[in-house]
């Protein structure tokens, strides 16, 4: 028998309590991380029901990041804006990175650090009722335009 993992015969896997508890943390990550599906598209507009409390929703379909924090909405494109490489959301750290260069970002979409030089880029959204409304053909560098991207979100 293997000390690091009794009854294992050595096998050098994990222990049942090491995989339990990682398949533990994956079912908290997987229920943090909301996926979400839009519910029409109308021309360039992709709707998706207003979240009801602060957390992150990807809808890898349309490559859209929905994001409710602090009472405001925002909407990502999926993609970091350093060399569009799908970020990731990291429930633990509450923020996003890019896996390729480990660009960090708040959950507004705020450059931390890493290799990137900017902010995550931000769809135009409005609100109708309670859905928010993204347009796929219109979002916001932050560099290139400062005060559209900061208004690019919805108060809820």
């Amino acid at each position: 028998m293997s000390a690091k993992h009794p009854g294992c015969q050595g096998c050098g896997g994990p222990s049942r309590r090491d995989f339990i508890g990682g398949a533990a943390a994956l079912v908290f990550v997987a229920a943090a991380i909301g996926e979400v599906h839009a519910e029409r598209v109308a021309g360039d507009v992709v709707t998706y029901p207003l979240p009801d409390k602060d957390g992150v929703s990807i809808d890898k379909k349309e490559e859209v990041i929905l994001v409710r924090y602090h009472n405001k909405v925002m909407a990502f494109p999926l993609s970091c804006p350093h060399e569009n490489t799908a970020l990731k959301w990291r429930q633990g750290d509450g923020r996003f990175q890019c896996p390729k260069h480990e660009s960090k970002y708040t959950p507004e979409g705020v450059f931390m650090s890493g290799r990137a030089t900017r902010n995550m880029d931000r769809f135009a959204i409005t609100r109708s009722g309670n859905s928010v409304n993204v347009q796929m053909t219109k979002w916001f560098a932050s560099d290139k335009q400062p005060a559209d991207w900061a208004a690019a979100s919805i108060t809820v």
